[in-house]
């Protein structure tokens, strides 16, 4: 058994045909799980080339992304036909990287130069004149079932017939394909585009590695595809970096007992081991540390498996002692564990519980990070508070105007490199003017009248999850209650959300007078913000459809829940939130669509005052 690192240049750059036995399973892999986390991944190198350090790989500037390891059977072959390897574990691997291959060489095809598709042509189709039947075209072959959705969409001539379309390899490539085109941006600036493409093209042949193991006779290759895929207790990134660190310590001549006790004992405990959620993944708390950790001090992406490398190329480059190294881990280690005891009802705890936890932007991990790293005589309490309420409104704005998420891994980095550069006493400032004055429409930070328009148009009940809804009111409620001098905050994260005119309104609320064209406006208004509020869950259900008074239950000779009770008094007796005093206080008579207009407009008018933009920001989205 051979083992060597090859690039998918060197894996497909000669004619050759990999198959994928038929005692294989079809291909599986998915979006959420293998598809965006590969280009996640790879669109973060082709980023690094854009920055122009792809000149001196030789001085590792760019390391290479590591994908994984393929292992391959050679088989019997005429001279002078195709060679051949049957594929004894890694066809999933080895199929996504095909159909990657030839997604970009479409894209490049059609918006990029010639040569970087003829880079990429040469990657997925061997020389006709070398053939015998025409399937032997492609270099890798799937298994039975997946072969007419392969063989289909690597012919960028033929369109995808009904019959294939759901195919889990039509969908790959499809997604593949509309993704790079988003990223190369063909619709912009033609030299950009295309500069973006060679970079891509450049990453593919170049910058992606895998272990290709060949078997050599006599090699029992069922043995060792279980052996490879045997379940055992995989090491964490931390076990590797622990492993490093130690290693020059006893190499400078450290004090192995008394660094361990002193940094590194914490990491090893169940507590920084334990997995945490982070996206739509579980990951080890401390390998998530390690991550943020490692963004902060290396001003770049780093991606979850890259954790131990680039932590190896920062000690390297840092040229710090291993101590020392150990040492500003264990220091950052200690506020990172903080975050999840912040007082709830402090400005740093209100941004983890909105930010972090609610809306799940975990990307924004390493600036947090950074920013609660520094005391208080490098970084004032009026510049972190600037610095958090910035990126906050800036996160909310963003979210209630439903804008894109996809660049917020490249603005967090800018926005490192830019505190970085300017220190600590000025975080806030520099955070504000960052996101001030952005220039793409990936970064803007929507304005006041963006936000109220949104909110009076947006069916936010529908549009917004339901923990990020609640979070909103929950904010107008902490709003009200400061307004009235209460220093508690509103309970977070048990209330529930209530419809004031119900969802099905049409039993007690007029549904025999509205026509069609009214109907459907209703709808759309009960599930807008200005008739949303928070109970406990032990009062929703007495809610429910009743009528808004009391007259109105009256006449209709309900009883349930409770008799002769609509649902404005029910709020008034049970309710303790300020945002159910003003409805009950405002609408003793009825609750009508006009009303809810209206508080839509006064709520949003709340929000850009507790999520607020400085003035002199652009009005209008860049174009």
């Amino acid at each position: 058994m051979k083992a060597d690192t090859h690039t998918p240049a060197e894996i497909f750059g000669r004619d050759i045909r990999y198959l994928v036995p038929l005692f294989q399973r079809p291909y599986v892999w998915t979006k959420a799980d293998q598809w965006e986390p590969l280009w996640d991944d790879v669109r973060a190198v082709a980023e690094q080339v854009l920055e122009g350090k792809s000149g001196a790989y030789g001085a590792q500037e760019i390391p290479p992304h590591f994908l994984g390891a393929v292992v391959l059977e050679q088989q019997w072959s005429q001279s002078m036909f195709i060679p051949v390897r049957n594929v004894i574990d890694g066809q999933q691997r080895l199929t996504t990287l095909q159909i990657l291959l030839d997604a970009a060489q479409l894209v490049a095809e059609r918006h990029g130069l010639p040569r970087d598709a003829q880079a990429l042509q040469t990657l997925v189709l061997n020389r006709k004149e070398l053939t015998e039947s025409p399937d032997e075209v492609f270099k890798v072959w799937p298994t039975d079932r997946d072969q007419d959705a392969f063989r289909v969409v690597m012919d960028n001539e033929r369109d995808v017939p009904e019959e294939l379309a759901t195919s889990t390899i039509v969908q790959a490539h499809l997604f593949f394909v509309e993704t790079l085109t988003e990223w190369a941006e063909p619709d912009g600036d033609t030299e950009k585009c295309r500069h973006r493409i060679t970079a891509l093209t450049q990453v593919l042949r170049s910058y992606l590695k895998l272990v290709v193991i060949d078997l050599e006779p006599g090699d029992n290759a069922q043995v060792i595809f279980e052996t490879l895929n045997h379940r055992g207790t995989p090491l964490l990134a931390a076990d590797l970096v622990k492993n490093l660190a130690f290693q020059l310590a006893a190499a400078q001549g450290g004090d192995l007992q008394s660094l361990y006790q002193q940094y590194w004992k914490p990491f090893d405990s169940n507590h920084w081991r334990r997995n945490v959620r982070q996206g739509r993944l579980y990951r080890p708390y401390v390998d998530t540390f390690l991550q943020h950790w490692l963004t902060m001090q290396r001003l770049r992406e780093v991606p979850a498996d890259r954790v131990f490398s680039e932590f190896r190329d920062h000690v390297r480059l840092s040229e710090l002692q291993a101590w020392e190294v150990m040492r500003d881990l264990a220091a950052d280690a200690k506020v990172y564990e903080e975050l999840e005891n912040l007082p709830w009802n402090s400005v740093e705890g209100t941004f983890y519980y909105r930010v972090i936890r609610i809306m799940e932007a975990t990307v924004v991990g390493p600036f947090l990070l950074w920013i609660l790293r520094w005391p208080k005589e490098r970084m004032s309490a009026a510049q972190r508070l600037k610095a958090l309420t910035s990126m906050e409104s800036w996160l909310a704005r963003r979210m209630l105007c439903k804008l894109s998420t996809k660049s917020y891994s490249r603005i967090l980095i800018d926005l490192l490199r830019e505190l970085d550069r300017n220190g600590p006493e000025a975080a806030g400032d520099v955070t504000e003017a960052f996101f001030a004055g952005a220039t793409a429409n990936a970064g803007y930070w929507p304005s006041d009248d963006e936000v109220i328009q949104a909110m009076e148009r947006l069916r936010v009940y529908k549009d917004l999850t339901q923990t990020r809804l609640r979070m909103v009111l929950e904010a107008l409620e902490d709003n009200r209650r400061r307004k009235w001098s209460e220093h508690e905050h509103c309970p977070r994260g048990c209330l529930t959300i209530e419809h004031v005119m119900p969802q099905s309104w049409g039993e007690h609320w007029g549904g025999d007078t509205v026509d069609h064209a009214s109907r459907q406006r209703r709808d759309h208004l009960v599930q807008t913000l200005g008739n949303l509020t928070l109970v406990n869950d032990r009062l929703n259900p007495k809610l429910s459809n009743r009528p808004w008074t009391n007259i109105e239950v009256q006449a209709r000779g309900l009883t349930d829940p409770e008799p002769n009770i609509g649902k404005r008094d029910l709020l008034l007796r049970h309710a303790t939130l300020k945002l159910n005093a003003e409805i009950v206080a405002d609408q003793q008579e009825a609750w009508t669509e006009e009303t809810i207009t209206a508080r839509s407009t006064e709520l949003a008018e709340r929000l850009v005052r507790i999520w607020p933009r400085p003035a002199g920001s652009p009005e209008t989205p860049p174009a």
